[in-house]
């Protein structure tokens, strides 16, 4: 390989560090002190909850776990939203598990807890996947209810949910491990079965204290809503048991029992690996993402057998699209090319950027993926549509509608992974997280924003510069660099991945070479949801 190869590698595997060492930090959810208290009271933490439960011969991929980060620095923060969860298997079950993190400020609701949980009932109800739910909260954190309790996207939201999923045939499972009050009280009881842990699990409105000072009844909270107090005088929970191991154990024997899902049917073979060594995907793109790589290098170590099919090879050359296979299952791909090409016409067209006949080519092999029902993925790296007098005439706006048209009314599953840019509209035409897809990760590489940083600084500093010309005031170049500087460095924080993920407009960040394993486990969830409606285009521009 070369030395831009080598110094490429050596870049990304610096990013992916950095992304691990976050990870490891937030795994210690509230801290060391906060975890020995957990286990003082003979509690597991919500991360060995999990691993108890999943299979280990199955792979966790983990939903939002960067929800929260440098968020709520003055409330003491909420590392992974206060919530751990993801994608696994139970009894050989692909399902959803979501367990309360009682290290973080007892488990309490922050308003991106309500955001994480509402994310993780979504993907359950998109795929039909069985959820499992492992209470332990403390319910609203109080200093911030005017931001989680009372609107439509708020706590609430999800005991509306638990009665839409019921209706839907989901199985919701809910193992009350610790405290489960007030309005929080309603989720396991709306679920399909209640387990309880005696001794910590308990279940009520109002606790002993807000009891005492309500109606005046001295009582304790094991009597008021403890594990025996409801499955022997309320009828409320379904099972009582000594540990939390044994109460996990019933988890399973009840997943194992379960009736086969219905599929939607995608086509999938056997698994073949790639060709192409997937740990050279570290090398391709470079530092800052600055310079044009080849996508096609990418893509052919992500697909089976480092096949890939191209679609309209020659044509929108910005775009490539393609069908090939991942982990055996059929897939069309959407992806920005970076290199630098020539249209039809022999102009040079910008690689990452959308043009006429790319938009108008990835229009097209996406309605074709729906006729054929195959699902999508997007690779992401794009800087935008093609801007200026020329692509305005040759009716861009036009061409690029077709393309958000088609994007947003497909009915196949989406799986969007961001490797690189994903800047103003392209984030849009190519499946950003406001066109619904399935599953979005983002590689430690990407960046999400209306526009870079260093047109969007230098944008801004004009703006400012004149503001303060205005009022009169001398503005040196000294104190233009100065301002540029602090512009830039503010504007670039938000556009990080960890800024993305924090506010779960990915669902995670994953090294590069788990793309191949995301796409598949997102595949096998999509499956299980056989209602598949008829693709429908509204109007468009021709």
């Amino acid at each position: 390989m070369s030395q831009a190869f080598n110094r490429n590698e050596d870049w990304m595997k610096m990013a992916v560090s950095q992304t691990n060492q976050h990870f490891e930090k937030i795994k210690l959810g509230g801290g060391k002190k906060a975890i020995e208290k957990q286990k003082e009271r003979n509690k597991l933490t919500a991360r060995e909850r999990i691993d108890y439960l999943c299979d280990k011969n199955k792979l966790f991929t983990e939903i939002g776990a960067f929800a929260g980060f440098e968020m709520y620095e003055e409330q003491g923060g909420c590392p992974c939203g206060g919530t751990v969860a993801g994608l696994g298997y139970v009894s050989g079950r692909q399902c959803i598990v979501v367990a309360n993190d009682q290290t973080v400020k007892a488990g309490a609701w922050f308003p991106i807890t309500g955001k994480k949980n509402l994310r993780l009932q979504e993907i359950s109800m998109e795929n039909r996947l069985p959820i499992i739910y492992l209470v332990d909260s403390a319910g609203v954190f109080l200093p911030m209810q005017d931001e989680i309790f009372p609107d439509k996207e708020h706590f609430g939201r999800v005991f509306r949910n638990n009665a839409r999923m019921s209706a839907m045939g989901i199985t919701q499972i809910a193992a009350v491990m610790g405290a489960c009050v007030a309005g929080g009280a309603y989720l396991p009881i709306m679920s399909d079965e209640t387990l309880m842990v005696e001794g910590n699990g308990s279940i009520f409105l109002a606790g002993s204290y807000l009891v005492k000072a309500a109606v005046g009844e001295d009582i304790d909270n094991e009597t008021l809503g403890g594990a025996v107090t409801h499955t022997e005088i309320s009828g409320i929970a379904d099972y009582k048991f000594k540990t939390e191991h044994e109460c996990l154990d019933h988890i399973k024997k009840i997943m194992n029992k379960l009736g086969e899902p219905a599929t939607a049917g995608f086509n999938r073979i056997q698994p073949v690996s790639p060709k192409k060594n997937p740990n050279e995907l570290y090398g391709f793109m470079h530092e800052g993402n600055v310079k044009p790589y080849d996508m096609l290098e990418i893509i052919e170590r992500i697909v089976d057998n480092s096949e890939f099919e191209q679609f309209k090879q020659d044509y929108g050359k910005t775009i490539l699209c393609g069908y090939a296979r991942i982990e055996g299952w059929a897939v069309g791909i959407v992806a920005n090319q970076r290199l630098i090409s020539k249209n039809k016409k022999g102009e040079m067209q910008i690689g990452g950027v959308i043009y006429n006949d790319s938009a108008d080519k990835a229009a097209r092999f996406i309605m074709n993926c729906n006729q054929k029902k195959i699902p999508l993925v997007f690779l992401q790296d794009v800087t935008g549509f093609m801007v200026g007098s020329r692509s305005e005439h040759s009716g861009i706006i036009k061409d690029g509608a077709k393309l958000v048209n088609a994007v947003a009314n497909s009915v196949v599953p989406k799986i969007t992974i961001i490797v690189g840019n994903s800047y103003g509209a392209g984030n849009y035409a190519m499946c950003g997280k406001a066109y619904d897809p399935r599953f979005i990760y983002a590689w430690p590489s990407a960046k999400i924003a209306v526009m870079g940083g260093e047109q969007a600084a230098k944008t801004l500093l004009q703006i400012q510069v004149a503001t303060m010309k205005a009022k009169g005031k001398e503005v040196s170049p000294e104190d233009e660099k100065e301002l540029l500087d602090r512009i830039k460095a503010s504007y670039e924080k938000q556009t990080s991945p960890y800024y993305a993920a924090a506010r779960l407009w990915v669902d995670n960040i994953i090294d590069p070479i788990e793309t191949r394993q995301v796409i598949a486990e997102g595949i096998a969830a999509a499956n299980q949801n056989p209602h598949i409606e008829a693709f429908k285009t509204g109007v468009f521009q021709v």
